[in-house]
């Protein structure tokens, strides 16, 4: 069965496939039959994010399960996001993460700023509200005005692997944040586990043994980044530049992002560069469990820029018009490669007489230079 369709402009939702068009509703959700996603998503009217029945990839029938592959790679193709449903991960461990995150941010100010980010080659602490300016830019002066102009309106928590030989996280004490250090070491490794299973999907999809990444993620090089967005006067946020977070791409392989109910998540059209609400789907569907993924610079260098690393942003919900927009929670896993992985074109996405776009380049210098430029 084709992925669904949810339109990030009108909330509608659609199946992609040859069938004849057929329309039903569900509230607020539309579905129509389309005859492609390439053909939907070059229309900012039809352009929106697919969804996948991630679920149908641990069917023991080979042809649902490359199926299911190829409607990922997909997506990652077309738009750069997906939204993953049946993915596995339970939903109190994703209830749970939320209400431990709010408890550290809610923290006394003096008890964050003692486990200050330090480093961007270790990446882990907590990173001050205006402290970070996400951006396209690698000018480190240019960086450096965007954050004194408009600074990203957010802090945020960052964990890394907990036994790396060097680089330490900077857990808060277990009195004043009860059960953040257990309930953060297990939902590192759940999102590592789940990371594994998406790129091999990503790899059947692109014609490669399915286990083909497995050694070249298995150091569990991620970052886990807690993130808390501060209620804030809305004129503030449409202010030219603002943002919650300015538009930017990640960094690595995959991001999974799991989502409040607020919004204020945009995707931009690859295709025709305006951004589109990407709508936290549990409130469109009215069901919980689906996550919001989307590819990384590392991964779209790995395939030639076969799949995309989208520019997206975080700015006031769309259509809110009140004075203050609210608070917002979210979490983001940024998956990436082994530290000293080397990340060249992939075989099966260079076509005869091409040649690769980029130069073979270093996980861990890679990442470290956009840390570096980033922040302060």
């Amino acid at each position: 069965m084709a992925a669904r369709y949810l339109s990030t402009t009108t909330l509608r939702a659609a199946s992609y496939s040859s069938a004849r068009s057929s329309r039903v509703e569900y509230g607020i959700i539309r579905l129509r039959s389309l005859a492609t996603l390439a053909e939907t998503v070059r229309s900012d009217a039809t352009f929106g994010i697919p969804v996948v029945d991630f679920g149908k990839f641990k069917s023991n029938d080979p042809a649902t399960k490359l199926a299911t592959a190829k409607e990922v790679v997909d997506a990652f193709k077309e738009v750069g996001f997906v939204y993953l449903s049946n993915h596995g991960i339970q939903d109190e461990k994703i209830t749970n993460a939320f209400k431990k995150s709010k408890q550290f941010f809610d923290l006394p100010e003096e008890k964050k700023v003692a486990l200050a980010w330090e480093d961007p080659r270790s990446n882990r602490g907590y990173v001050q509200k205006g402290r970070e300016r996400v951006t396209q830019s690698s000018d480190a002066q240019e960086i450096a005005n965007l954050r004194a102009k408009a600074p990203d309106y957010k802090e945020s928590m960052e964990i890394g692997r907990d036994w790396d030989a060097t680089w330490k996280n900077r857990w808060p004490q277990e009195q004043d944040a009860p059960g953040f250090k257990t309930t953060f070491l297990d939902f590192f490794k759940t999102c590592h586990e789940f990371h594994t299973l998406v790129m091999r999907s990503i790899a059947l999809g692109l014609s490669l043994p399915e286990t083909f990444f497995d050694d070249k993620i298995q150091e569990q090089y991620h970052n886990l980044r807690l993130l808390a967005y501060p209620s804030i006067d809305t004129r503030l946020l449409k202010e030219e530049g603002s943002a919650r977070a300015g538009a930017h791409s990640d960094y690595g392989t995959l991001t999974f992002v799991f989502q409040d109910s607020v919004g204020g998540l945009e995707v931009q059209n690859p295709h025709t560069k305006q951004f589109h609400a990407a709508t936290p789907i549990n409130i469109v569907f009215a069901q919980p469990g689906t996550i919001v993924v989307n590819v990384g610079d590392l991964l779209a260098r790995w395939s030639n820029d076969v799949l995309r690393s989208t520019l997206h942003r975080v700015v006031a919900p769309p259509a809110h018009n009140k004075p203050v927009t609210p608070a917002r929670q979210s979490i983001a896993f940024f998956c990436n490669p082994n530290g000293g992985a080397e990340i060249s074109c992939l075989p099966t996405c260079l076509k005869e007489g091409e040649k690769p776009k980029y130069p073979t380049v270093q996980t861990e210098e890679y990442i470290v230079g956009r840390l570096r430029a980033t922040y302060d």
